[in-house]
């Protein structure tokens, strides 16, 4: 029964894990657990294909009047009437329907499938707002378990409890909540390391004091031996330079959380990509410098 969004930068393994948890490919190290009694209803928008020259009754039904998607027997032509299908267009081949139409049809075919594991593969990828509508009610009333890849936040929001995020670099991290739930929760923990290093500054900056101004003593000689002036300068620059890149860091997440953002050439998408992977190590080098640099100065 759970609802897991899947979420992550374009080329982190979200589709990866999905085949892996399939079965489509099999893992280069480590296993995988799969439960007995699975009933899998996957749905992949760019590998999904109609029948063209069958009828929409036979699409979904494949000769048969009846289908139990739910559990229940229901007779197809009711059926596909949830899927805004009209009578007089059960027998119309696939073919002759609009390209939403085509949409509604293969969600149409997906839940009429008996299963209790629903896989969702960028499922909202050009629908109109009725077919979105449509499926959120669909997924809505699924009583099995739900893993959704998707790159739309309002839909994420509306169907998923938790979250497996992407953060790049092999990491993943488990979230409960919808995406705006997440999204705040990432921006609150940015603005927070950015504080912490600004609300460190001052005391660097005291830290660095020559002997003059800290009334000098032996401990101020040690601290100059262990602490070139150079590295000093250094400690004191880096509060600004972690809250820099950091906040660089938030303002581009934002823009690769847009919804048009894959929309752009691929070079800019990979340059974008890039530069967020280089900011995640430069923030992680900092950290580890600022830290040894303080501790040589406690030390002192």
């Amino acid at each position: 029964g759970d609802r897991i969004g899947i979420v992550g930068p374009n080329g982190a393994g979200k589709s990866t894990l999905i085949r892996l948890l399939l079965g489509d490919i099999e893992p280069t190290r480590g296993r995988i657990r799969r439960g007995e009694r699975l009933d899998v209803a996957y749905y992949d928008q760019q590998r999904e294909q109609l029948a063209l020259d069958r009828s929409v009754m036979d699409n979904v039904a494949d000769g048969n009047e009846f289908v139990a998607g739910d559990g229940q027997a229901r007779h197809v032509s009711s059926y596909l009437r949830d899927f805004l299908f009209r009578g007089d267009q059960l027998n119309t081949p696939a073919s002759a329907l609009s390209g939403g139409e085509r949409n509604r049809l293969l969600l149409a075919r997906l839940f009429a499938r008996p299963a209790n594991l629903l896989v969702l593969d960028e499922p909202t990828n050009d629908l109109d707002v009725d077919t979105l509508e449509l499926l959120e009610e669909q997924v809505a009333a699924f009583p099995g378990t739900l893993l959704l890849v998707s790159h739309d936040r309002t839909f994420l929001d509306r169907v998923v409890t938790s979250l497996l995020v992407f953060e790049g670099g092999g990491r993943v991290r488990e979230f409960v909540g919808g995406y705006s739930d997440w999204a705040r929760d990432r921006d609150a923990r940015a603005a927070a390391v950015a504080a912490a290093a600004a609300q460190s500054r001052p005391q660097s900056a005291r830290g660095a004091l020559p002997a003059a101004e800290t009334g000098g003593g032996p401990d101020s000689g040690a601290r100059a031996k262990r602490l070139t002036y150079k590295e000093q300068r250094e400690l004191e620059s880096l509060p600004a330079r972690i809250e820099a890149l950091e906040s660089d860091k938030v303002l581009l997440e934002a823009g690769i959380g847009e919804p048009g953002f894959y929309d752009q050439p691929h070079e800019r998408v990979s340059a974008a990509l890039g530069r967020l992977a280089t900011l995640a190590q430069e923030i992680e080098d900092a950290y580890a410098r600022w830290a040894l640099l303080e501790d040589r100065t406690r030390a002192c």
